[in-house]
């Protein structure tokens, strides 16, 4: 399932450009979209950048794994003074050797297939973290939008309610109404001009929150974009999630490594063959070579081997569990964005109601208290009503859209791939092909960081 968040920004920029260009009217500065927002994310993120720096160590493991198959060549370099019963004598002696483990009854590669998968869990950590900073980048924009339409409304109703003061006063001057309706419009219009107050605190955070999530703070943010689409159901939504979550595809790579850990923990207890080849000269020119096998076999060690074992079941045993318990909170995530996705929707549906039914309530009112049918307080009280139905518009609005990118995180599908946003992304794959085979200069990883310092000066 794709989704395309970029291509809909770019083709409506586009639209606006060429019909401002036609009419010949200058463009005013272009608002930050919901894409725009996302990108910002994924390329600021310091999170993923700590992220892909501990995937690239876990290929190292894969590299330290296989270079315990290759020789180990090492040089020794001796200088020894004697004196023996007053004879003195100095002897200097260079030494080159070579060891190889020649056979170890499957250690290496076990330990060689344990690295790999803990690569390949490590890699859907970061798809995870991914998620989790796109997810986090949606609910700052959603709720610095929020947050304008809250002070806007607050605003206007601060207005409105000077208006009515004004009305009021006129009315009490002219001995229409007495001065208890004066005060009531005075005190509903300080609460409302509090109610601003905490709104542009609310804006405030919002801003921080969105500047900590993509880098910058925003500019001026552009109309969210048609909600994505999901599935005809909650249980398809759920056997998505269950498919393509990052957090149980990475929990099945850790139990694929605890097995590999029980099978290692198993082979320990069988011989090792080793080779072993070296060469010395000493200042007389004198020359020695030997080449030589070993095999040996720890014959006791005390239980630690026994208790190695049983540990690594155990981890094996606890690794099960906790692929279960997250297939189960996954499912779980899936269905309270669904449920939420219902229960916005139902929302937004009766505050529309409540709105129309509010606003003619409050407009009736008002004409009735010009008439002196109505105090007022009855003016007050309808002109709050119309408010908070307004309020809780908003609320419901922003919560139904983060609700939909909660469902989409849940399903495992709002990375930048699945989202379609149309920039560079880190490549896993890039290092660990550079590195896997341990290579003795660093010239390929040297390549390779000017590869990926490349890539995020594109980001």
């Amino acid at each position: 399932m794709k989704f395309s968040i970029g291509k809909r920004c770019q083709s409506a920029l586009r639209r606006v450009t060429l019909a401002a260009m036609l009419s010949g009217v200058a463009l005013p500065a272009l608002a930050e979209s919901l894409g725009d927002t996302l990108v910002a994310a994924y390329r600021n993120s310091a999170l993923l950048d700590q992220n892909r720096a501990v995937l690239r160590a876990a290929d190292e493991d894969v590299a330290t794994a296989m270079a315990s198959l290759r020789p180990v060549v090492e040089w020794a370099l001796s200088h020894n003074f004697t004196d023996f019963n007053g004879a003195e004598s100095t002897t200097t002696t260079l030494e080159l050797t070579a060891s190889m483990t020649l056979y170890d009854f499957g250690r290496s590669q076990a330990a060689i297939d344990m690295a790999k998968e803990t690569v390949l869990s490590t890699r859907y950590a970061l798809v995870a973290v991914e998620q989790d900073i796109l997810l986090t980048a949606v609910q700052a924009y959603m709720d610095v939008r929020a947050a304008l339409e809250q002070v806007d409304l607050q605003q206007n109703s601060v207005r409105v309610l000077g208006q009515e003061l004004q009305a009021a006063q006129d009315r009490f001057d002219v001995g229409e109404i007495t001065v208890t309706d004066v005060a009531l419009a005075n005190a509903q219009l300080a609460a409302s001009r509090a109610a601003l107050s905490a709104a542009e605190g609310e804006l405030e955070v919002a801003r921080e929150n969105y500047a900590a999530a993509t880098g910058a703070p925003p500019q001026g943010l552009d109309a969210p974009p048609p909600l994505p689409n999901r599935p005809g159901s909650v249980a398809a939504a759920q056997t998505t999630a269950q498919r393509n979550h990052p957090a149980i595809l990475q929990a099945s790579r850790e139990v694929a490594a605890a097995e590999l850990a029980v099978v290692a923990a198993a082979v320990e207890r069988n011989p090792t063959l080793a080779g072993t080849a070296s060469a010395q000269t000493n200042k007389d020119g004198d020359t020695q070579a030997v080449v030589g096998l070993q095999l040996s076999q720890q014959i006791y060690t005390g239980g630690r081997l026994s208790a190695a074992h049983r540990k690594a079941m155990a981890n094996r045993d606890a690794a099960r569990s906790a692929l279960l318990n997250t297939s189960r909170q996954v499912t779980q995530a899936v269905g309270t964005a669904w449920a939420n996705i219902e229960v916005a929707s139902a929302q937004i549906g009766a505050i529309n109601e409540q709105i129309s039914a509010a606003q003619q309530a409050y407009d009736g009112v008002r004409e009735e208290a010009t008439l002196g049918a109505r105090t007022t307080l009855d003016v007050l009280d309808a002109e709050q009503s119309l408010l908070e139905a307004r309020a809780d518009l908003i609320s419901a609005e922003a919560t139904l859209q983060l609700a939909h990118y909660q469902l989409l995180a849940a399903m495992g599908l709002l990375t930048v791939e699945d989202l379609n946003l149309g920039i560079p992304t880190y490549d896993p794959s890039e290092y660990y092909n550079a590195v896997r085979d341990a290579p003795y200069t660093s010239r390929q990883g040297e390549n390779l960081d000017r590869v990926l310092r490349a890539l995020n000066r594109g980001n």
